[in-house]
């Protein structure tokens, strides 16, 4: 099976402890690499990342699929943005009945480049999803769901949505 480096996630097509800089940058990336990533295969992501099977690192942990959801909260229509309420709101009914078992949300700064050619900047969150690779086939459907009940429900143009291979050790 092909090595599938750690630092480049895959992007799916569609639209933070991090300082605020660095989360524009992620988030510019995540959106860039959207545009020129295909898909990976879930098989792929069974392989164990580079730095867990170099000579001096520790094997620790299970083969886990990382899954970050960008969600912005301005509305194309002009409408009012996006809420905390009501994003939260949309946490507790969408994702957390799918994901019951933990899920990281961070708030954001985001930029990118709507269907007009137009720079757009918003407010944004960050939900991070770990879940073992075993499952991905079982998780790819439900996270589809979430992303497309937010576009529809907000009117978005899209949800981004990056995975990649981890190890995590709880």
């Amino acid at each position: 099976m092909p090595t599938i480096e750690p630092i480049v996630p895959t992007v799916r097509p569609r639209v933070r402890t991090m300082k605020p800089r660095a989360r524009i940058a992620a988030l510019g990336a995540a959106f860039a690499l959207a545009a020129a990533t295909p898909v990976a295969a879930y098989a792929a992501l069974d392989d164990p990342p580079a730095a867990a099977t170099s000579g001096g690192a520790v094997d620790r942990g299970k083969p886990y699929v990382e899954t970050r959801l960008f969600f912005g909260t301005e509305r194309p229509d002009g409408g009012p943005p996006v809420t905390e309420k009501e994003f939260l709101a949309f946490v507790d009914r969408q994702i957390t009945p799918r994901f019951p078992a933990g899920l990281t949300i961070h708030d954001g700064r985001g930029q990118w480049r709507d269907q007009n050619g137009t720079i757009e900047r918003e407010r944004s969150y960050e939900v991070i999803l770990l879940y073992p690779t075993s499952e991905a086939p079982t998780q790819d459907p439900r996270i589809e769901r979430i992303r497309t009940a937010y576009e529809r429900q907000y009117a978005q143009e899209s949800v981004a949505r990056a995975d990649a291979p981890a190890r995590v050790d709880f």
